[in-house]
């Protein structure tokens, strides 16, 4: 049986060449149009009825006729004059009927008719095209010939286009013919050919198909020739290549070659194919690489807003092909936290639009940075491998929950291996500090005093060893409809690291999603990911506990996992309040006193499920998004740990498909309070003292909202 992928790649394989089918037959409108007809009825709907076998948007795209946009056609607002009108030409008209008809016969419905419904006013046309597709004509026998001595055939005819007891489309007949030369170039053969051909019988309406390969020779790679290059050395170029002469032939070696040469961030054009000058033969096939160099001096800068940065700003400059020997140098500052923390806090600001994080004193009290100088050697021993180096200053935070101040170093190797499986190893050895709520040293280690919270606060080295892989199993990275996507991340931080005491911990994640069709444009969308950190135990004056640093935790809640919840409020939370704000019964307590903290876990599980559909207008960029979200956070192995619960809550969502991904408003429902945590209330000196292990906040609404770009998973 196929892979889910192997379906995913045929399935859009079909939907490609059909529009590109619908596209020829509309250039052959344009070609037949003639001059622009004078503006007659405005064709206010374009619809057609009947057709299963091929979709609405393949029909509309393959005839000359048109419907008026949205706003002219829609009821409420075309009174208002907006949108583009498109008019009815009688003569393409006529035509689209026949261009159907063609259409539908060269995907194996010879018995297709089309007929047609149009209501006409003074003004306006409203046409639909009545379609009976009838019985189709079905593949009986394939039989591939000439492939005897061909080595893995079986792999080679495996999941082909065009399929026994499916229709017998002529343009998966033709995309066939063309998977089978491909693989044959994969595996040696630079000048294989394959001829179709078939004999249908209309009366029992079944086609049988032969195609005929002539592999030619196998034959290995011979001499390399680099043209276009002015500063980057050719030898470079030759080491991105994935092929070298004397290896076997192979295409998609070729195309490799080619992804590597763009991705160095070296070149603005790259080619690699076979030299125009072989004859077909046994010899050894010359290989020819044109290349054209991109910008090596590149300077940029932006600006913007975020929900839990507020305002952001940041400049670059890049220096690619450093000394001459390809190396890119990247120099980088960024600043987020702008009106809101110190030392550019603007009362002004903090309380407009930077309101929603004005009142957390520990993750965005002061502003946040970032600078970088990194060096990348693309082809750092082997073409699949880049080679990083940085060195960086930074002080980083998370919303009401930890902000942490480092300068250090990282060495890091990415390695794209085959099959779109990247792997990546970093070492990153930083000296710096983490600053959290007090209330959450308290409820996790029992340091409660100003003393006591000192030890976690202090300076020190932090090396971790990471592991990053991702298996990426999707058609399309943006906005998938098919395939799965799993990621695994493991890291440790030890003696044998550099790290120092209160720093040892092995942190490991694994994230997986799938993506099914429903019905004809609709998406199942699933999500699990789940991790877990250990840390062993260290002795304390307040005893022996297993401390993970609050950067190194597992939060929950926001736009990309629980979205019923706002970002880090799901899992365990503390409460503090003043001293003079704590009233005799807890009942009276007002929650604006009241500070929330998460404390985080060492236990996540988050599940998700979507449902993405067109939305009823602008169904082309517009869609809609019903979803379930469900998860904890929990810190187990540790006594009188913080409760946390699994929760569940829906929502829905609108997307609206722009050049970086879609943009998305997810509306999630949450009929619980807040997370049960300790309350504390704090001393004028300090302290803090326990008064409640079990304290919750009501909720201040059902429902949360959350603006993002790009899917949540």
């Amino acid at each position: 049986m196929p892979s889910i992928n192997d379906a995913g790649r045929s399935a859009a394989l079909r939907r490609a060449l059909r529009a590109c089918l619908a596209a020829g037959l509309l250039a052959g409108a344009a070609g037949t149009a003639g001059a622009q007809p004078a503006p007659g009825l405005v064709v206010r709907q374009l619809s057609f009825e009947g057709n299963r076998a091929l979709e609405d948007e393949v029909l509309a795209a393959s005839i000359a006729t048109t419907k008026s946009s949205w706003f002219a056609t829609f009821p409420v607002v075309r009174a208002a004059k907006l949108g583009e009108k498109r008019y009815l030409d009688e003569q393409q008209f006529r035509r689209d009927v026949l261009r159907l008809v063609l259409l539908y016969r060269r995907s194996g419905f010879l018995e297709a008719e089309v007929d047609t419904v149009v209501r006409r006013t003074p003004e306006d046309v409203y046409i639909t095209f009545r379609i009976t597709e009838g019985p189709p004509v079905l593949v009986t026998s394939i039989a591939i010939n000439g492939l005897e001595a061909v080595a893995e055939r079986s792999r080679i005819v495996r999941d082909l286009p065009l399929r026994v007891a499916e229709p017998f489309d002529r343009l998966l007949l033709q995309a066939t013919a063309d998977t089978l030369v491909r693989r044959l170039r994969d595996r040696g053969y630079p000048a294989a050919q394959v001829f179709s051909g078939f004999d249908v019988d209309r009366t029992a309406r079944a086609a049988a198909v032969t195609l005929e390969a002539a592999p030619g020779d196998s034959v290995v790679v011979g001499p390399i020739t680099v043209t276009g290059t002015q500063r980057v050395d050719t030898t470079l170029v030759r080491d991105l290549l994935a092929t070298r002469p004397g290896r076997p032939f192979s295409g998609k070696d070729l195309l490799a070659s080619q992804v590597s040469l763009y991705t160095s961030d070296l070149f603005r054009f790259a080619s690699v194919d076979v030299d125009s000058a072989w004859t077909p033969g046994p010899t050894p096939v010359p290989i020819r690489v044109q290349v054209g160099e991109g910008r090596f001096h590149e300077v940029r800068a932006f600006g913007g807003y975020g929900t839990d940065d507020c305002l952001r700003t940041g400049a670059g400059y890049t220096e690619r092909n450093l000394l001459g020997e390809g190396r890119i140098l990247d120099l980088s500052l960024r600043f987020s936290k702008l009106g809101v923390g110190s030392p550019t806090r603007v009362e002004g600001i903090a309380n407009t639009i930077c309101s929603p994080i004005e009142d957390d004193s520990i993750g965005s009290g002061k502003l946040n940075f970032s600078a970088t100088l990194g060096v990348r050697r693309p082809a750092f021993l082997s073409y699949r491998n880049v080679g990083t180096a940085t060195l960086f200053a930074e002080r980083r935070s998370e919303v009401r929950v930890y902000r942490r101040e480092e300068l250090g170093f990282s060495l890091g190797l990415a390695r794209q291996a085959w099959n779109r499986f990247p792997i990546s190893v970093q070492y990153r050895l930083g000296y710096g500090r983490t600053e959290a709520l007090p209330a959450n040293y308290c409820a996790n280690f029992n340091a409660c005093t100003p003393e006591d919270i000192t030890q976690f606060q202090q300076r020190r080295l932090l090396g971790v060893v990471s592991l990053n892989a991702t298996l990426n199993r999707t058609n399309n990275p943006i906005d998938p409809s098919r395939g799965r996507l799993t990621s695994f991340e493991v890291a440790h931080s030890g003696a044998i690291t550099g790290s120092s005491d209160l720093q040892y911990f092995t942190r490991g994640v694994v994230d997986a999603s799938w993506y099914r069709p429903i019905g004809r444009q609709g998406v199942l969308a699933l999500r699990a990911r789940g991790g877990y950190v250990y840390a062993p135990k260290v002795a304390f004056d307040s005893g022996a506990v297993s401390y993970v640093p609050p950067e190194q935790r597992f939060y929950a809640g926001g736009p990309n996992d629980v979205r019923g919840y706002e970002r880090n409020e799901l899992g365990p939370v503390v409460y503090v309040i003043e001293d003079a704000d704590l009233p005799a019964d807890l009942d009276d307590i007002d929650p604006e006193d009241l500070r929330f903290s998460a404390t985080g876990g060492n236990t996540l599980f988050v599940a998700n499920a979507e449902l993405r559909f067109p939305a009823p207008v602008f169904h082309g960029r517009l869609r809609l998004a019903l979803f379930v979200d469900a998860g904890g956070v929990w810190q187990l192995g540790t006594e009188d740990a913080p409760p946390s619960e699994f929760r569940v809550t829906p929502g829905f969502g609108i997307r609206l498909a722009t050049p970086l991904g879609p943009a998305r408003l997810d509306v999630g429902y949450n009929p619980y309070d807040r997370q049960v945590g300790a309350l504390y209330r704090e001393t004028p000196d300090g302290e803090l003292i326990l008064v409640t292990s079990d304290f919750s906040a009501p909720k201040r609404r059902e429902y949360t909202i959350h603006f993002a770009v790009g899917h949540a998973f």
